[in-house]
């Protein structure tokens, strides 16, 4: 078996902090095991974004500063 290769995403502290606080006691090993976790729930529900969709999702990046 392929040993899965990573890669490293970057969040705001205050994010992962209050993220860490929700996994507390939840059975995630980790702050990447539930943002994974989320990530595939997200994808696993949309093959593509309809363009009304990404023009928020961008709106949304851009107020909070990633874009």
């Amino acid at each position: 078996m392929a040993k899965t290769k990573y890669t490293s995403v970057s969040i705001p502290i205050p994010l992962a902090n209050k993220v860490k606080k929700i996994i507390k006691n939840s059975g995630f090993k980790s702050l990447s095991d539930y943002v994974t976790y989320i990530l595939r729930e997200i994808v696993a529900g949309k093959k593509e974004f309809e363009r009304g969709e990404l023009k928020q999702l961008k709106e949304r990046l851009k107020a909070l500063g990633y874009l």
